[in-house]
């Protein structure tokens, strides 16, 4: 059930209970930590593990050809198109996915979520390029065939999972200072060459040290669409600084909310929520989720 704390502005995962929950009750317990794993994944290694005592056995990178071509330079109108070397173009994006959660230590397998107009070229572009970091790369296709297109992914995570690969570890330790923290998570998960402060921003620090919190973990809130605080910079960009503009205490979830570039920490939700229009018959046939 995905309760809404999304990765760009919160902390992008379910509750510690239900992930408790879900161990106690099946074999495989899959938390879906969103909007990349510079991210929900990040989040989720950094704050949630570290709160509950979770060991994460392996990682799920979901890819789709459509974005790569995106990171590549195409734009949005043209992504139905054809395009093997915008994907091969796109693919230093992903690479980078790939590396921030290997720093975690967890071993990690890419899912490509597959749209009809897929060429087998652009997929096997993306299958190459993930054999040289040695990931492999599954099809999920369940949108198309329900469940069934689900099993060779599934395979690959349960052996993934069962491997006894993983050396979870967290990115930063929670005695280094939120400074030091902040420009970790910065330089090693963004690529950025360093973190510009307000003053606001550095006032806020400040008070959160000297009050004891200094301890927290950090929350960062940032563009989902880059790993820069730019949504425009797509692919991988370098040469860039991340400003913090402002900090924000989550002192009962036990986090500093940390403010960069211009983005809205409010989703923006619809006036009607899709769920008045769902609905289900007494023969169980759904309508209304698309």
């Amino acid at each position: 059930i995905h309760g809404g704390p999304f990765a760009n502005i919160a902390h992008g995962c379910n509750s510690v209970m239900a992930t408790h929950t879900g161990l106690k009750l099946a074999d495989y317990t899959i938390t879906e930590a969103g909007f990349g794993a510079d991210l929900g994944a990040e989040k989720f290694f950094d704050i949630k593990c570290r709160y509950a005592g979770l060991k994460p056995d392996a990682a799920v990178i979901v890819a789709t050809v459509r974005a790569l071509k995106m990171h590549g330079g195409v734009p949005k109108t043209e992504l139905k198109t054809p395009n093997v070397e915008a994907v091969k173009k796109g693919l230093v994006n992903l690479e980078k996915h790939i590396e921030n959660v290997k720093k975690f230590g967890v071993p990690c397998v890419v899912a490509i979520n597959i749209f009809a107009q897929d060429t087998a070229e652009e997929l096997e572009a993306v299958r190459e390029h993930c054999a040289k970091h040695g990931v492999n790369v599954a099809l999920s296709d369940v949108f198309a065939k329900g469940g069934e297109g689900g099993i060779d992914l599934a395979k690959e995570v349960i052996a993934l999972a069962d491997s006894g690969e993983s050396k979870f570890a967290p990115i930063y330790p929670l005695d280094m200072s939120l400074k030091g923290k902040i420009e970790t998570i910065a330089k090693e998960i963004y690529g950025a060459d360093g973190v510009n402060y307000t003053k606001e921003a550095d006032k806020a620090l400040k008070e959160f040290e000297e009050l004891g919190y200094g301890n927290l973990p950090i929350c960062m809130a940032k563009t989902q669409y880059s790993f820069s605080d730019d949504p425009a910079l797509l692919g991988r960009p370098s040469g860039f600084k991340i400003t913090i503009r402002n900090c924000r205490i989550a002192a009962g979830a036990g986090f500093i909310v940390v403010l960069t570039g211009d983005v809205m920490t409010m989703p923006g939700l619809p006036k009607v929520p899709a769920a008045e229009k769902i609905d289900v018959t007494d023969d169980g046939v759904i309508s209304g989720l698309f």
